[in-house]
This record gives C-alpha cells, sequence and structure tokens, in this order.
C-alpha cells in the first residue's frame, strides 16, 4: 500500500475510514494479556519437530517446482551482513545495501517487454506504449523458475502494477494540476493500462539479470483485459451491468497491492484501493450505505476517470463497483488464460493472500483489509490439494469457507465463520444469500463481530512452524472515549470510528505500527481457533514525542517500541526466505522529516523470528516506498520493488528524485532515450561472493 498523496494534496487512501461498526479494537487488548514471546515460541518449538517444511507453500510445497529442483530443507537462518546507516537528510537518491552486496535496476516503468521501443519519457505516456511496456509502482512480485536446472538462472518474474500517478503518465507539471487539466478518454486509458500484472521473462546471462524482450510469455494484463468472475458470487444480480447482464466478466484489475502463490503453479493478485477510481459527475449523486463502507464517494481520489469513461460512474453504472475488491487468479505460464476473480474469498480492499497448505492437504489463503479498523480473513477450501496434479487443483479457491478473524484478551482468537444463515447474516440483516454475504464481506465482519485492526496489511507464513505474520501499519483514529457506532450497514450513526485511549491501548496515534503473529490450534488450516502474540511494536527510541499520558508497558512506551535492533516504523511488505529469515518492508512518508527524521527514509529490514534481532539491509530513494521482495530457489538472487520514487503531488515529481535514470544503481534504457522522470523499478541484489542473500 502507497503512501501516496493525490491530487486534491489532502486524501490519502489509507486515511480512510469507513468502519463505524462497535467492536473491538486489537490495541484494545494487546495489554490486557500480552503472550510473551518466550512462552510463543517454546511451544513454537514443540511445532518445528512435528512439521514438515513441505506443509508451507514458501518451500517444497509448490508444486510447480517440485519437479525442477533439488528438495530444499530449511534452517533457521542467521543475518549474516551488518546493519546499514539510515537513509536521513540530505537523502541519497538511490538503493542503498550492505558492503559485500550489489543492487543494480532489472527493470522500469515504461521499459519494453518486447522488440518494440521503450517510452520516451521525456512524453507522455500512451496507451499503445503502455501496453508493450512495464507497467507503473510495481508492487507485490514473486519468481516462477523455468523447468530444468537452469531455474535459478531463467524464469518469469510476475509483478502488480498498483496505481499510477496521472500527472507523470499525462506529463503535466506540477503534479496538482492535473486536478484541474482538461483530460480526455485517451488520457486515462493510458493510466488504465498503467495499471495490473506484469508477467516477464528474465534470465542471467555473462552474470547480469536482464529481460528476455523476445519470450513469448511476456505480457500485460491491465485494466481493461478481459477477465472471469467465479465463484458463488459470478451471476448474481448485484454482478450485472448493461455491459455484462450474466454478470460473469468484466474488464480489468485494478489497484493490485501485494499477491499470493499457489502450490498448483498460479499467482494470486490483490485488489486493493479500487475504489478511488470511481466517482460521479451527477450533482445528485450520494452513496448507498454499502457502497459508503468500501469508500466510494462522489469524486474517489482524483484519478478523474468517470468524468471520461462513463464505466466509472457510479452514477450510471451502480453494480460495477462490486465487480472489484476481489482475488485474481492468474495462471503466468498460458499466454492465453483469462484471470479469473475468485469471489469465494470475500471483497474488500484486498492486500496480499498467503496461502498455506496442512499436513492434511487442506489449503488456507490468509487475507487482510488495508483500512484502519479493518479485519483479518482465512478463507479454507472445501476440497483437499491433489499433489503431483496441477490441473486437478485449479478450481481449489472455487468454494470454501471464509472466516473472519477474533483476537481475544487471553491471547486466544477464534475464526468466525462467515457462512449465511449464521451468526446474523440472514435477510433480516441485509444479506439474501451467500453472494451477498461475499459482495458485503465488511458489513458481514461487522456482524459477526470480528476485532478491528491497525490497516491489516501483508501476511507471511513461517517455513517451519507456519507461525503466519502480519503487517499492522499504523492507525491515527483513536480517541480518549469510545465514539463508535453500532449500525452494522456502514452509516455513522452519532459517532465516528476511534477506539478508546487507555492504559490496555498505549497507542493513540500508532504512527509506527506494529507485527503480529499467530498459529492455528493443532498446526489444522481447518481449525477455527488460534493463539496470538505481538511480535514487535515498532518506533523510534530517539524520538522525544510522547504520550502525555505517561504511560508504559513492559519497558517501552507507545512510540519508542520494543524493536531488539535498528529503528524502523509504518510495516507493510513480509516475506520469509528459505532459511526463516523475516524480511520487513516499510511504507512511510519516506521523506525523512517529521516522526520519520531519525528512522529516515523507507527500508528493507531483516528480522530473526526467534529472537527478535532486526538489522537494517536496505535503503531506498526520497518519498519512494520499499514494496515486494522474493529470491530464486537457491536464495542467491534477490528481487526487489521501489515504488513512486519522488513522489509528491504539491510539486513536481522530480524535485525530489531523478531514480533510477541518474545512474545511482544503473538504468535499464537505451541510448537515445530521453530521461527525465523518476520511475518505479525492480532491482536486483546479490551478494559479491555469490552467497545466499542474508546470510
Amino acid at each position: 500500500m502507497s503512501s501516496k498523496l493525490h491530487p486534491d494534496g489532502k486524501l490519502n487512501p489509507s486515511n480512510l475510514v469507513t468502519n463505524y461498526s462497535s467492536n473491538h479494537s486489537i490495541l484494545d487488548i494487546i495489554e490486557q494479556r500480552r503472550v510473551t514471546r518466550r512462552n510463543f515460541l517454546k511451544s513454537s518449538a514443540g511445532t518445528v519437530a512435528g512439521i514438515s517444511a513441505a506443509t508451507v507453500l514458501g518451500i517444497a510445497a509448490q508444486e510447480v517446482t517440485a519437479k525442477r529442483h533439488p528438495k530444499i530443507e530449511p534452517a533457521i537462518g542467521a543475518i549474516g551482513f551488518s546493519a546499514i546507516s539510515p537513509n536521513t537528510a540530505p537523502m541519497t537518491d538511490g538503493v542503498s545495501v550492505p558492503q559485500g552486496y550489489t543492487a543494480r535496476v532489472l527493470v522500469s516503468w515504461g521499459d519494453s517487454l518486447t522488440m518494440e521501443p521503450h517510452w520516451d519519457t521525456a512524453g507522455a505516456m500512451d496507451e499503445a506504449t503502455q501496453l508493450h511496456t512495464f507497467g507503473a509502482h510495481t508492487d507485490g512480485m514473486h519468481f516462477f523458475p523455468m523447468p530444468g536446472p537452469l531455474g535459478n538462472r531463467r524464469g518469469l518474474l510476475v509483478a502488480n502494477s498498483e496505481y499510477c500517478d496521472p500527472a507523470l503518465v499525462n506529463n503535466i507539471t506540477p503534479a496538482v494540476e492535473y486536478s484541474t487539466a482538461a483530460i480526455t478518454l485517451d488520457m486515462v486509458r493510458a493510466q488504465q493500462a498503467a495499471h495490473g500484472v506484469n508477467i516477464v521473462m528474465i534470465s542471467k546471462r555473462q552474470g547480469q539479470w536482464e529481460i528476455n524482450r523476445r519470450s513469448p510469455f511476456n505480457r500485460r494484463i491491465t485494466g481493461n483485459t478481459p477477465c472471469k468472475i467465479s465463484g458463488p458470487a459470478a451471476g448474481h444480480d448485484l454482478m450485472k451491468t448493461a455491459t455484462d447482464p450474466r454478470g460473469r466478466h468484466v474488464l480489468g484489475t485494478l489497484n493490485n497491492c501485494a499477491h499470493g502463490y499457489t502450490p498448483w503453479g498460479t499467482y494470486l493478485s490483490c485488489e486493493e484501493n479500487w475504489n478511488g477510481y470511481f466517482g460521479s459527475r451527477s450533482e445528485a449523486f450520494s452513496p448507498s450505505a454499502h457502497e459508503s463502507r468500501y469508500g466510494i464517494s462522489k469524486n474517489g481520489f482524483g484519478y478523474r476517470w468517470h468524468e471520461v469513461d462513463e464505466r466509472f460512474d457510479v452514477e450510471m453504472h451502480r453494480n460495477e463497483p462490486n465487480r472489484f475488491g476481489w482475488v485474481v487468479e492468474i495462471d503466468p505460464f498460458n499466454p492465453w488464460d483469462t484471470p479469473v476473480k475468485r469471489t469465494a474469498l470475500g471483497r474488500f480492499k484486498h492486500e496480499s493472500a498467503m496461502v498455506v497448505v496442512d499436513r492434511e492437504d487442506r489449503v488456507a489463503v490468509y487475507m487482510g483489509d488495508d483500512e484502519r479498523n479493518e479485519y483479518v480473513y482465512k478463507f479454507v477450501s472445501a476440497s483437499k490439494m491433489k499433489r503431483g496434479n496441477a490441473a486437478s487443483n485449479r478450481n481449489l479457491l472455487e468454494e470454501g469457507i471464509l472466516y473472519v478473524a477474533r483476537f481475544d484478551a487471553d491471547g486466544s482468537g477464534e475464526w468466525l465463520p462467515m457462512v449465511w444463515g449464521q451468526n446474523g447474516l440472514t435477510p433480516e440483516n441485509g444479506f439474501a444469500d451467500q453472494a451477498e454475504v461475499l459482495i458485503k464481506t465488511r458489513q458481514a465482519a461487522d456482524r459477526v463481530g470480528a476485532t478491528m485492526m491497525d490497516r491489516p496489511e501483508w501476511i507471511a507464513a513461517h517455513p517451519v512452524t507456519n507461525e503466519i505474520y502480519l503487517t499492522l501499519t499504523n492507525n491515527n483514529r483513536r480517541g480518549s472515549t469510545p465514539t463508535s457506532s453500532n449500525n452494522f450497514d456502514g452509516t455513522s450513526g452519532a459517532g465516528s470510528s476511534r477506539p478508546a485511549i487507555d492504559a490496555a491501548n498505549p497507542r493513540p496515534d500508532n504512527d509506527f505500527g506494529h507485527i503480529i503473529r499467530w498459529r492455528d490450534d493443532r498446526g489444522s488450516v481447518q481449525s477455527t481457533y488460534f493463539e496470538w502474540d505481538i511480535f514487535v511494536q515498532c518506533g523510534d527510541k530517539a524520538t522525544t514525542k510522547t504520550l502525555g499520558s505517561g504511560y508504559v508497558a513492559d519497558g517501552h512506551d507507545g512510540y519508542t517500541g520494543n524493536i531488539n535492533g535498528d529503528d524502523y516504523g509504518a510495516p507493510d511488505g513480509l516475506w520469509f526466505d528459505r532459511e526463516g529469515r523475516l524480511w520487513i518492508q516499510t511504507d512511510q512518508s519516506g521523506d525523512a522529516t517529521g516522526d520519520w527524521i531519525n528512522i529516515g527514509g523507507n527500508v528493507m529490514m531483516c528480522a530473526d523470528p526467534v529472537s527478535g534481532e532486526t538489522r537494517r539491509f536496505l535503503t531506498s530513494p526520497p518519498n519512494s516506498e520499499v514494496t515486494g521482495v522474493v529470491t530464486t530457489p537457491d536464495g542467491r538472487t534477490m528481487f526487489v520493488g521501489i515504488q513512486h520514487p519522488g513522489e509528491d503531488w504539491e510539486t513536481d515529481f522530480t524535485d525530489n528524485s531523478a531514480w533510477p535514470d541518474n545512474g545511482y544503481n544503473g538504468s535499464t534504457t537505451f541510448a537515445g532515450v530521453s530521461v527525465h522522470k523518476p520511475r518505479s523499478s525492480i532491482i536486483v541484489i546479490t551478494k559479491d561472493d555469490g552467497g545466499v542473500v542474508g546470510s
């Protein structure tokens, strides 16, 4: 999730709150009864002995690679590098990594994926050029190695393009002028083409990774690519439109943030802040309670698509927004594959989709809804996975049970089933059938009593223990007394959604965020019970900011946190490598000012999940976000995404950054291409001695 500012200079989607239920907040219970790290890990040690590494997707459970590479038995990996310094003012306009490592640019927005020309960044992007070039603002990604012994040197890199900055696409400066500029459908089509998913064949030649521009696998999936709608909501009346009266097909996938990947070799792309593209030209437009619960508004986030593309005018096409907010399954190895929106996994602002397979071959997908005071979900498939038969598993996400989490004060928790006819999910309460439960997932979660969380973002599973880790990026929606209504329908009632501040809730403005973790009972993804604790509360040990109340819990206050090692805040991206190192990426303002003056710009940290030790591995250019990380199967090449360098809607992006084309980490552009725009990019990181990254 980006920390972007939008054309009005004010609205940030991560600041949106649409949950007005009276459900408990996670910080209402953190300090009521903390499960200590020692006790949690003690119980985990017994789990390690009884769980095969193959039970977690991140290692040997990937059928798509099982026959192509030797089985890797993971060890608990030590952190073997020396931490680097934070990128504080005056900021370095490039990516920095530890001594003994090299980071270079692999691909940037506008680089051609075919033999057609690269984008000439001196001018505006057009739709035709964007359709054969890498999309804007990379986010979640995964590497699918090719069959055979060269899988560590050749494969498909699949990466989301979460959103775009219209002013950069359409070459409008300063950026703030986009809000009043005359726009055309051609301008919007270029923006829509900048969204979606990139599938790119990459290979290592003469020691350097590069794009194979002649590969038939290379393709773009955009905001106008035909997609299927499947699962319980397919064909429902709320999914039907004038252009799709059957409610089974939709054009495009939008705001693809983080991701997941499956044992049967497919990629899961998650639609997050899709609501921001919708608006209405009608002065009479007023969002319904259902639309308000998902953040639909008259002007959206300032993209202005509804002004020239009537599909995004909610007044004209009331059901079109219902066709976004899903997890999209894509087969990267089939260039003719049609992306499928899996409605059984629920509709909300999906941040990521972590797939776990347990010892009985049951499949679960863990997901977060990235907005303040929203929820954590788990989907369990109705059928078991069939190992060694990838094709038979392709529709495992078609049918199953969706659950939402309640975190209890004693360190236990319960997965609450979201099944029509149960727990108040009835016609009397606005749910006519199971399809409506899924289309109105947020309202259903309100009704069953889930726990409100501080922006649930990326989810990662430990490669040995099956413990699930979740980043909770931040939340500044807290007050001295509760001011929440209990209408369950999205209306605000007499109050607003601000959980109370008290000794059990030490962060009224949770600027720096935290990471929570849990383990399902008996190691079974079908279990409806789990135990949880807080892995870390992030913060800045050097800050002078105080709570005012002077409250201190467990030796740390609400701002300094309890980090063991280098400070960081606003955790977002999360990923375990094959040896059990936890990689943490951050998403804050990125300008090394205000609350971040000591922490500096955004970073990628490496943490030991046993000791909690954390070291700073990577720093990013100004005003950028670090998002997306994966390695080759041998762990010797790492791919990391750098999103929206220089972003600032008040001025011009180039005032803050010229990366990557300033040459700090190399450049992928060819001679003769004019370069002057900062561009989101994916970088390649290798250890100079050829070893495993992080070791």
